[in-house]
């Protein structure tokens, strides 16, 4: 992989990594905010405070899950970077964005439950849950990833040995 795909790469990471801190700082608390009228109390009675926090729960915890899965890429980049990624130590990362990515799927269809009993249309919760489902084939397609690294890794490691076999022998 070449030094300005890497550079490029962690350039987009830092950007995103970046906008959801702003997004977590700033945005979710004007959301919060604009969910109160004048005299600082919730509209809509005991029901939209429930939604509204479960809401912002799964928001904040969505983009976590965002967060953790960059930090890891950066960290998979950092060992591509030093030829290092085609060992044990690339399955921790790789793990942990499986799971951020499994998380995610789980919040999104957490966020159709939610939305679902009130006034939303339910073609809008169809989507929300295809959303969820399409999130959850990324992490399959990660899995899949991780199962050609655990193959790439072997080789490696069996490549190794044979050369240290060889050059005994010379």
């Amino acid at each position: 992989m070449g030094n300005l795909a890497l550079h490029a790469l962690r350039v987009v990471l830092a950007i995103c990594l970046a906008g959801t801190l702003f997004v977590q700082v700033v945005m979710v608390p004007l959301l919060a905010v604009d969910l109160q009228d004048d005299e600082g109390v919730v509209l809509g009675g005991l029901r939209l405070p429930v939604l509204a926090v479960v809401f912002l729960c799964l928001v904040l915890l969505g983009l976590v899950t965002i967060q953790v899965t960059l930090a890891c890429v950066w960290r998979l980049l950092t060992m591509v970077r030093r030829g290092t990624v085609f060992s044990h130590a690339a399955f921790r990362y790789v793990d942990v964005v499986i799971g951020a990515i499994a998380v995610a799927s789980v919040l999104m269809f957490g966020v159709a439950v939610v939305l679902a009993p009130g006034e939303l249309a339910p073609g809008i919760v169809l989507l929300i849950c295809g959303a969820a489902l399409m999130i959850a084939g990324v992490a399959l397609i990660v899995y899949v990833m991780r199962m050609l690294l655990a193959q790439a890794v072997a080789r490696d490691t069996e490549a190794n040995n044979l050369r240290a076999e060889l050059d005994e022998v010379i």
